[in-house]
């Protein structure tokens, strides 16, 4: 008898996870399924298990995807979204081993930096794409570019891509320049930044928090992917990119769009005075309205 009592509430105590089971079940399906929140973090996963970080804001076409530059990460986009998301659907992304995303890979080369980007472009509903990259990320752009194909109608690089045209550098000077990142990489990020990027009598604090960014980015990740850059020939990209690609450049170093022309004819350059390599940091005025009628340029192209 005593058996049969405990065998009853057993049975009523299955009856009733059965039901409450039924009647969760449409609501925790609906949640899966529920588009994440404009801004919300997302996820990409690479084929060699990098997870790439990325954020999609606005809605419009086309599809503007904001690439950032070496050591640092999308939130050097910052004063870019607003202006941007008026108009266009914005997509930024960390790079593996930047910001948000995983650095659990052994190749930093700018065609495994072109593979993130693709990755998440290719998660979004079919819109025509404008890769927008910062220094490094301006090469990253075009390996992306080619991985795309169609979908990109055009590239917009900001301070970037001023050696195309100009030899390879021998391989005796680009290991004497990545020597100092490996002997001593967070004296060398700051030295580099504060020495090369910035032009005299550039904001000291400005200054100083992007040397502390960048000098903050993993060795193991920032200093063979400097290596990869400098080493990386050009030419065997360049003859694979046919969209207009337009450039907004700092005058700290010189842009020959002519030289540039020869190997990349549809470039096309404006260059902002007295502004460093950050200058969409450091002139957003400035910038963004240029930023604005290259997109539209491109768009009605």
């Amino acid at each position: 008898m005593a058996q049969g009592r405990l065998i009853i509430p057993t049975v009523l105590a299955a009856l009733t996870l059965s039901a409450c089971s039924k009647n969760t079940a449409p609501s925790a399906s609906a949640a899966a399924v529920a588009p994440p929140q404009e801004g919300t973090p997302q996820l990409a996963m690479e084929p060699d298990g990098v997870h790439i970080e990325y954020r999609v804001v606005g809605k419009g076409d086309p599809l503007i995807v904001l690439i950032h530059g070496w050591a640092t990460d999308a939130n050097y986009w910052n004063a870019q979204i607003n202006p941007l998301t008026a108009k266009y659907t914005v997509v930024s992304v960390d790079l593996a081993g930047h910001g948000g995303s995983t650095k659990n890979r052994s190749d930093w080369s700018m065609e495994k930096y072109g593979e993130d980007v693709a990755a998440v472009v290719q998660r979004i509903p079919d819109q025509p794409v404008i890769l927008v990259g910062h220094s490094m990320g301006g090469t990253v752009a075009l390996e992306a570019a080619r991985k795309l194909g169609n979908r990109v109608i055009g590239i917009i690089v900001v301070d970037a891509l001023k050696s195309v045209g100009l030899p390879p550098q021998p391989p005796a000077e680009i290991a004497k320049r990545v020597a100092p990142f490996r002997a001593d990489f967070i004296g060398a990020v700051r030295k580099y930044v504060s020495e090369e990027l910035f032009e005299k009598g550039a904001d000291p604090l400005f200054v100083q928090k992007v040397a502390y960014d960048m000098s903050l980015e993993p060795p193991e990740v920032a200093v063979p992917s400097l290596e990869a850059l400098l080493s990386m020939d050009l030419n065997t990209v360049l003859p694979d990119i046919k969209v207009p690609v337009l450039a907004i450049n700092s005058d700290l170093g010189a842009t020959d769009e002519a030289r540039i022309r020869k190997s990349l004819p549809t470039f096309k350059a404006e260059v902002i005075p007295h502004t460093s390599h950050f200058l969409m940091m450091e002139a957003p005025d400035k910038f963004n309205p240029i930023l604005l009628r290259d997109i539209e340029a491109i768009a009605r192209h």
